[in-house]
């Protein structure tokens, strides 16, 4: 990670996006009150839609340009991790965010109710086995902080899970379960893998307008249903549970977002900054090959111009670019 920002340093461009990004951040060892420290419909000095449209553009080619150098580079990879309550945009931001880059090297997982076959291994095995591959973007529509917010929130959950006896309920349960995700982000992080939070933070009022649209417009309704209406009743649970979750989990090496999400097009800038901050920290290289490999490709490049048709230019592709 220091390697990444010494060469980073001198970008003013990338000096401009940790300025943007550095209010979302939660450092560690904060204790977050979300009412209180973030408000979900910041706009931090943007004026309107379509300035926030042509940010998010920029946003959107600098992220396809590094996600072209990670996937050639090949040495680390990125998981990018959406938590928010229901209607927060997460879907949106995916769609948006990464509307430029190579859908080969992105890879998305959604968590819906846990199998029988997933319930019976240990808690995190499902999102091992949806880990990006080095070179790759790995994206979790919900991830395992799951289980500390859900879980946490209808403790009766747990009794699917088969927990050992002796194993502690209530707040114990809860540090246990933070301090085991943050070791396994702190494994994957020393393996090469970075891992993006990011908290998609809705207002209660904004989440209800988004209810009533989804009823309202036919087109949405399938987004909508009656669970949806009983989880917004425990609005207040989920906000303890997501304010334990950043300020326990939010750690040096895998740091949370908290993304004011009342505004989406604001979102989408805000979740494209961070993706790209840390991608500009890691800085993949495209990789250059040895003096073997290059008199090898400059045979290869002779025969292809002696192979050019009658009329046909011989130059090369680098000289026909110029030439145009």
């Amino acid at each position: 990670m220091k390697d990444g920002r010494a060469r980073t340093k001198g970008d003013k461009r990338a000096e401009r996006i940790a300025e943007f990004i550095a209010p979302l951040r939660v450092e560690p060892g904060a204790k977050v009150c979300l009412s209180k420290d973030f408000d979900p419909a910041r706009k931090s000095g943007l004026k309107n839609k379509r300035q926030g449209k042509e940010q998010l553009a920029e946003g959107v080619a600098l992220l396809a340009d590094h996600q072209r150098r990670l996937a050639a580079e090949g040495k680390h990879g990125v998981l990018l991790c959406l938590q928010a309550i229901d209607a927060g945009g997460k879907d949106g931001t995916i769609r948006h965010v990464m509307s430029g880059v190579n859908p080969q090297g992105v890879r998305v997982a959604g968590f819906k109710v846990p199998s029988h076959d997933e319930l019976s291994h240990d808690y995190l095995w499902r999102y091992s086995g949806a880990l990006p591959r080095r070179g790759e973007i790995g994206i979790f529509n919900r991830s395992h902080y799951e289980e500390g917010l859900v879980v946490r929130v209808h403790p009766e959950l747990l009794d699917r899970q088969w927990l050992p006896g002796h194993q502690q309920r209530g707040k114990a349960l809860w540090r246990r379960r933070y301090r085991e995700i943050n070791e396994w982000e702190r494994y994957l992080t020393d393996n090469g893998f970075r891992l993006v939070k990011l908290f998609l933070n809705l207002s209660k009022e904004e989440q209800r307008v988004r209810f009533l649209k989804r009823i309202d417009v036919p087109e949405r309704n399938w987004k909508f249903s009656a669970a949806d209406a009983r989880e917004r009743a425990r609005w207040d649970d989920y906000q303890e549970a997501f304010e334990d979750m950043l300020s326990a989990t939010s750690t040096r090496w895998a740091p949370w977002y908290v993304v004011p999400a009342d505004r989406k097009w604001y979102a989408r800038i805000c979740a494209a900054a961070v993706l790209a901050h840390t991608l500009m920290e890691i800085d993949p290289r495209y990789p250059v090959i040895d003096d073997k490999s290059r008199h090898e490709l400059e045979l290869e490049k002779r025969q292809l111009e002696k192979e050019a048709p009658a009329g046909a230019a011989a130059e090369s592709y680098a000289a026909g670019r110029r030439a145009r």
